[in-house]
């Protein structure tokens, strides 16, 4: 659950639910959800996923160690 205090300004509270929105990936899932995936799109966007965060796992293991 995300959660915002507010204490005055409204503007900055709807600034930093939208910031905590992306970082949790919310956003990015409910803009997924607005209209229907195929499942053959949605098979294809999956594998694509799984590709990108092979290719950045192995991008970022030689300089972590």
């Amino acid at each position: 659950m995300i959660e915002v205090e507010v204490r005055g300004d409204i503007e900055y509270a709807i600034r930093q639910l939208k910031k905590k929105l992306q970082l949790d990936g919310m956003k990015k899932e409910l803009k997924r959800r607005e209209c229907y995936e195929k499942p053959s799109v949605k098979r294809r966007r999956k594998q694509a996923e799984a590709k990108r965060k092979l290719r950045k796992t192995m991008f970022r293991s030689p300089r972590d160690f």
